[in-house]
């Protein structure tokens, strides 16, 4: 079955008038069982959102067994904390609607590409933002793991990507970008990740995953990594692209020893 829903039906917080809001979630959803969850952040640098790491991806893990939902997060000239508030919320309306949709509130995973993998980051190192006097206040958004696809990562400028900080912060990129360094945020309550770059990626510097290996393995978190010479950045699910196209089966492999 495949539906769409809104992330809020009611005030949307930090509404910015002249900026698109969306306001959308793809949902690809089994009707039977109960299933782990995958939740989607495509890539574009904070400013738009790459269909090919959108409901492609999805629609790829709902293939392979998952309860899957594409958020459609808001991107520039919307700012922080906007498009973590939306990605917040859309892990807590998957854990908070689990028994009408046949999810497994405790095997929800985050999967995001480029500024999504920063996202998605956020999402598993980051305190909530996303409370707006509603019933999901209370509902937990970290997610049970995190894949984390040639992420922006460090605010290092010798290997940022600044387009993705200056597009979520805006003018205040500059003070601020170094508290959106992922790697800085790691903590030992992370979740266990996998993380996908190409030695190849010159847009997203293979760096930055090397920084968030680091820090996880600094806080001893389960992680895994899969990381090829092969494939520029951008990739997708790379499929008949040789040398990087095992990553998504890597993963598959990697959220069923998690859901054990």
């Amino acid at each position: 079955m495949i539906k769409e829903f809104k992330l809020w039906e009611r005030d949307i917080p930090y509404y910015v008038e002249e900026a698109e809001c969306p306001n959308r979630v793809t949902a690809y959803i089994h009707e039977n069982g109960v299933r782990p969850a995958m939740v989607v952040f495509p890539g574009g640098a904070y400013m738009k959102r790459a269909a090919h790491e959108g409901v492609a991806v999805a629609e790829f893990y709902y293939e392979h067994g998952y309860n899957a939902f594409a958020v459609d997060y808001r991107v520039a000239p919307n700012r922080h904390p906007s498009p973590l508030t939306d990605a917040q919320r859309a892990v807590k309306l998957v854990r908070h609607r689990a028994a009408e949709w046949g999810v497994d509130p405790n095997h929800v995973f985050v999967i995001g590409f480029s500024a999504g993998g920063h996202l998605a980051g956020c999402v598993a190192t980051m305190e909530d933002v996303c409370c707006v006097g509603d019933e999901l206040d209370t509902v937990n958004a970290r997610p049970d793991g995190a894949i984390l696809c040639y992420p922006v990562i460090s605010s290092d400028p010798t290997i940022a990507h600044m387009g993705s900080f200056e597009n979520l912060l805006g003018e205040r990129a500059a003070e601020l970008r170094d508290a959106f360094s992922v790697d800085r945020n790691v903590s030992d309550d992370t979740c266990p990740c996998f993380l996908f770059h190409t030695m190849e990626d010159a847009t997203v510097p293979v760096y930055n995953s090397f920084r968030m290996l680091e820090a996880l393995r600094a806080h001893n978190v389960p992680t895994e990594a899969f990381i090829t010479p092969y494939g520029k950045h951008g990739v997708g699910l790379a499929q008949g692209m040789d040398g990087c196209e095992r990553w998504p089966s890597l993963t598959l492999d990697w959220l069923r020893r998690q859901c054990k």
